[in-house]
């Protein structure tokens, strides 16, 4: 019965996206993670195929069960390897096994279909067969790539140098393992290495982070000693990835309305050895931007919540009516906290994130936020990232399991601009792979309607900018 309970318990916090489900199955403590593990993740697979057959079966009403403790029973009776526990649970179950063994032959008869599989929806299907690679991203807090590589290298592992292309990620094995082509902290390993129980891991020297979740803290790049708001924080991996950035200088105030997980977070940004945190269990759309607490605010980091399509355990079906009106929902949400932090008077740079592939929560949020804030424009990120924003917004970033190894994901930066008039120069920024380096070129604004179109480049001729030289040079000749 603790097996259900915890299960259940967990499936929940899944689908809420309170986490990923092997670090909720860790931080669980159950003695047969294994087993766990496999219970949560094979039920969320099958998840929308049970609330269909528990629906139709008026299943709930029945037995006045929680709805993710009966999709977790429902699994292991119709579809996993049988029951694993006893007394009243499971002479409920085994009750009302034959109407909902009646009502998972209907859907397969109703969906022309004979295999359980065959009723998956189609992004699990689409996706079985490819995997994520393993990241690790150094917590340079505690110690520095060198020193982790060198460790590993000692425990047996085969360091294979930085990766070149895409493709090398897809032939790592055993205990082989990368550089990250973009990210110089991250290391890729095989995709079912597992460091929950590791020295590295428990001493908060690695982070287990997804690429793509590594990305918003790359891009905002704080400088060291700066202000830093974190608005939607917990679970506090890219928290910690600020701090990083930050060498824990400077202040960072991060914000989440759980409770629960501002506590968890607690304790990982302790792990991780950070200390210039500020911790507030406040809803960030009621934070005062005026207030003098944050007048040298410069830089955040807006991770709001999302319908985590984006994330491989939790694909979306094609979207019924309700998810449409969930959607709108959390768009609406994410529009409201990106407008808000761009209220805070001094802020240059805001990140918006999220692990959706939703238009809706992405580029539609973005373009409207830049039509009711003038005043900032789209930083071009990444020119060689495989997989950019929807047209027309492909100053953005977009990541996915088929073009960049990662979870789902979605990357905008918005930076402060005084609009130009005509005739002005415009400053045209491209953020660099390396080290979140940065490029300033110069432009002439020839036309209002030019505008936009010149603030979005993404490159510019270098020989511009060059023969400005020349021949300033030559002008000083010419004095001499």
């Amino acid at each position: 019965m603790a097996l259900y309970n915890k299960a259940a318990e967990i499936l929940e916090k899944v689908e809420q996206k309170k986490g990923a489900v092997k670090t909720l199955v860790y931080e669980s403590k159950y003695e047969n993670i294994k087993q766990l593990f496999a219970l949560v993740c094979e039920t969320h697979k099958y998840s929308s195929v049970l609330q269909e057959i528990i629906n139709s079966t008026s299943f709930l009403k029945v037995t006045k069960l929680r709805i993710h403790l009966a999709k977790v029973l429902a699994y292991d009776l119709l579809i996993g390897p049988g029951l694993k526990c006893g007394g009243s649970w499971k002479v409920m179950m085994v009750k009302h096994r034959s109407r909902l063994q009646a009502a998972l032959a209907r859907l397969k008869i109703k969906r022309k279909v004979s295999r359980h599989e065959d009723l998956l929806p189609s992004g699990f299907k689409e996706m079985q067969g490819d995997v994520i690679p393993r990241f690790v991203r150094v917590n340079t807090l505690k110690t520095t790539v060198e020193d982790v590589i060198d460790y590993l290298k000692r425990e047996g592992f085969t360091y294979q140098g930085t990766a070149c292309r895409l493709e090398d990620l897809d032939q790592l094995s055993g205990k082989s393992f990368l550089c990250d082509l973009h990210l110089k902290d991250v290391l890729v390993f095989r995709a079912k290495m597992d460091f929950h129980n590791h020295f590295l891991y428990k001493a908060g020297h690695i982070i287990l982070q997804d690429k793509a979740s590594c990305l918003p803290a790359f891009f905002l790049n704080p400088p060291v000693g700066s202000h830093v708001i974190d608005a939607c924080a917990a679970p506090g991996n890219k928290t910690s990835h600020l701090a990083a950035i930050m060498k824990n200088k400077g202040k960072l105030f991060a914000f989440d309305l759980d409770t629960k997980r501002l506590s968890t977070m607690s304790t990982l940004l302790l792990r991780a050895g950070v200390t210039c945190q500020q911790l507030a269990n406040q809803d960030f759309l009621k934070v005062d931007p005026q207030s003098s607490e944050y007048k040298e605010a410069k830089y955040i980091l807006l991770d709001p919540s999302c319908s985590g399509s984006g994330m491989v355990c939790l694909r979306d079906e094609a979207l019924e009516p309700q998810e449409d009106k969930r959607l709108q929902s959390l768009a609406a949400f994410q529009l409201r906290c990106l407008n808000h932090a761009l209220q805070f008077p001094q802020v240059q740079r805001v990140v918006y994130s999220t692990c959706s592939v939703h238009s809706e929560e992405n580029e539609n949020v973005v373009s409207a936020c830049l039509q009711q804030n003038p005043g900032f424009r789209l930083v071009h990120l990444l020119p060689s990232w495989p997989e950019r924003g929807h047209d027309p917004f492909k100053q953005c970033l977009r990541a996915n399991q088929a073009k960049t190894r990662t979870h789902g994901f979605f990357v905008a930066l918005l930076e402060k601009c005084s609009p130009p008039r005509e005739g002005e120069k415009v400053l045209i920024t491209t953020t660099l792979p390396a080290g979140g380096e940065e490029k300033q070129d110069i432009q002439q604004s020839s036309a209002p309607d030019e505008k936009q179109e010149n603030s979005e480049t993404a490159s510019q001729d270098p020989t511009n900018s060059g023969s400005k030289k020349k021949r300033k040079r030559n002008r000083k000749k010419t004095k001499i």
